[in-house]
């Protein structure tokens, strides 16, 4: 999984593969299908607006120590 953010949306990689097929659920949130129906990405809109606590748990969830 990978995830990209920028100011006005955040994009999470599920899968690599091509988007055959993308869904509007909301004004916030599409998500990408590949050509067998299988969500491959989502995108979040407006993060920092309408949900920054997200922003808040992704970065202290997701670090990674070596």
């Amino acid at each position: 999984m990978k995830i990209r953010y920028d100011p006005d949306a955040m994009y999470i990689t599920l899968r690599d593969d091509e988007v055959h097929l993308t869904r509007e659920i909301d004004k916030n949130t599409i998500l990408d299908f590949n050509k067998d129906n299988e969500v491959i990405g989502i995108e979040i809109l407006f993060v920092r607006e309408n949900n920054p606590e997200l922003l808040k748990t992704l970065q202290v969830e997701n670090v990674i120590l070596r």
